[in-house]
């Protein structure tokens, strides 16, 4: 009985992390509050590596058509110079533009960011509250930049907003969404670039992340409940990344921020 006890812990983690991956509301933050609630501790970065990386397929599987033009008219521009293919090749410049913060900043000081912030779940409280002010700040914004009108500065300040998301509680995809539309960016366009720069530094984080895994001590005795975890949380991305898509349509941002604002208070009082 312990061990399915044990075993539906994950699968939890899991459910938290699919669930509030895509959404802006940070998913390391709810694993931090999930895991002191249920008294659960992880040592290593295993865990995180793995779910993170089930997101990471989940949201490349929602968007592998647009990621299959990409690569198709980047490399085409490149071959012939022609003018059609120049608004794909644009955006994937933008997104290496955009990547460049968070990946530099995240190698070099990624150790002592969460050394820094990681001791206290009041760090998620606060996080939370600054996320919903933000979120608050955009919620009637609606720009008019679609993907062909980005340019390098748009591309570099999203890139910074997601450098500031290596601080634990503040959401990856909420800070990046939150710095598109602040740019003027459309509901969609601000989506489809908030997850375009997704990729590349989960990639590179899954990369780094190997030797963590295979180093991991408790990887034998613990990888059956971590594949529950992975395959639920590969499951639960998929179905709140197409919700969120939703939501991002019909510009309902705001009950995001009545929700930081309810979590991160509750924390800050009860924990």
């Amino acid at each position: 009985m312990s061990d399915w006890f044990e075993w539906l812990k994950y699968v939890f983690l899991g459910m938290i992390q699919g669930f509030t991956e895509p959404i802006p509301v940070s998913s390391s933050g709810h694993l931090m509050i999930a895991q002191q609630l249920m008294g659960m501790e992880q040592h290593g970065l295993s865990f995180e590596i793995m779910t993170n990386t089930a997101s990471l397929i989940a949201i490349i599987f929602i968007y592998r058509e647009m990621l299959a033009r990409l690569v198709k008219n980047g490399f085409g521009y490149i071959k012939s110079k022609d003018a059609a293919y120049k608004p794909d090749f644009n955006f994937i410049m933008y997104i290496i533009i955009g990547s460049i913060p968070a990946g530099v900043i995240g190698v070099i000081f990624k150790d002592k960011i969460e050394e820094i912030f990681s001791s206290s779940i009041y760090t998620v409280g606060i996080a939370l509250l600054v996320t919903g002010v933000a979120l608050w700040l955009i919620r009637n914004l609606r720009g008019a930049k679609r993907d062909g009108d980005l340019s390098a500065k748009d591309a570099l300040l999203v890139g910074l907003a997601q450098a500031v998301a290596l601080i634990p509680g503040i959401s990856r995809s909420g800070s990046t969404v939150i710095a598109s539309i602040a740019v003027g960016m459309k509901q969609d366009t601000a989506l489809r670039f908030s997850f375009m720069l997704y990729i590349p530094v989960s990639v590179g984080g899954v990369i780094l992340g190997v030797s963590d895994i295979v180093s991991d001590p408790e990887l034998q005795a613990l990888w059956f409940p971590y594949l529950l975890a992975f395959i639920t949380t590969l499951i639960v991305t998929y179905f709140s990344m197409k919700w969120f898509m939703g939501i991002m349509e019909r510009g309902n941002l705001r009950y995001f921020s009545y929700y930081c604002f309810i979590v991160g208070t509750l924390i800050l009082i009860f924990m």
